[in-house]
């Protein structure tokens, strides 16, 4: 147990010692938000998987219904208004999801069920993932006065390509398993139930593989992804909008109390 929101597992694979290390974000009731203190609590799971030599792939999950339904809409409507701590919030979780793609092994999201705002972004942060046949995915920052802040305005275009990106963030609608796969955003189906199975037999696989050639396959795939696509000075312009906006918009603030008081939001575009 790395805290009281993960757990962590070490999962044999094979006869030689190698194992997968899943984490999983265990909020079931609550969706499994990524709140700040879970982003940092990852970060650091995620570095002692990756240094201990006996994990070959690293996989992610949630507890419940749910991957994750993103950031803590209730801890927001306090952290949006401090000018301080709301930038440093989002230059943290960059700073974590984006790790992942130094990391030297490949890290694997298993989305279970709902992955929205936060926890699309922290899929689209590892560099594959699996999905159960219940799962739906989406960005739905803007149904709340939101807008993605942790990867998703940047990454997502690339993924799916800049008109489904557009579709997905301005519609706000929920891709179901089928269409993420048929869209590239996740790479394998399987039955609900199946899916720690599938990272198992995946990362027996891997570990079938050189350690080292696994690791500068990655370090190349990476670089020609993120840098050789400018995707840091994206993230870059991403977080400085996200603040800004949250920050001074009347419309964040409304969507976030709509959400707490389960009404609907009156926008004003201010």
């Amino acid at each position: 147990m790395a805290s009281d929101a993960l757990v962590v597992e070490h999962i044999p694979v094979d006869d030689g010692g190698a194992c997968l290390g899943l984490v999983t974000m265990n909020r079931p009731d609550e969706l499994n938000p990524i709140d700040w203190d879970t982003g940092l609590a990852l970060g650091r799971v995620f570095d002692e998987l990756s240094a201990d030599e006996t994990v070959r792939v690293v996989a992610v999950t949630g507890a419940g219904r749910a991957f994750s339904a993103g950031g803590d809409m209730k801890k927001y409507q306090a952290l949006q208004r401090d000018p301080h701590n709301f930038p440093q919030f989002l230059a943290d979780l960059h700073e974590v999801f984006g790790r992942i793609s130094q990391q030297p092994k490949p890290f694997l999201a298993l989305v279970n069920g709902i992955a929205v705002a936060g926890g699309i972004e922290l899929m689209l942060s590892c560099d594959l993932a699996f999905a159960s046949t219940s799962a739906r995915i989406g960005d739905a920052h803007l149904p709340y006065g939101q807008m993605g802040g942790g990867g998703a305005l940047t990454l997502l275009p690339r993924a799916v390509g800049p008109a489904r990106a557009r579709e997905l963030i301005f519609s706000g609608r929920m891709l179901a398993a089928e269409e993420a796969l048929d869209w590239g955003l996740v790479s394998r189906v399987v039955e609900d139930g199946e899916l720690v199975a599938a990272a198992v037999e995946f990362t027996a696989g891997v570990a079938r593989k050189s350690a080292l050639a696994v690791r500068n396959a990655k370090q190349v795939l990476n670089a020609a992804w993120w840098e050789g696509t400018d995707i840091s000075a994206g993230l870059r312009l991403e977080r400085e909008v996200t603040s800004r906006y949250c920050l001074t918009s009347e419309d964040a603030h409304e969507g976030l109390d709509a959400f707490a008081n389960k009404r609907r939001p009156q926008f004003t575009g201010k």
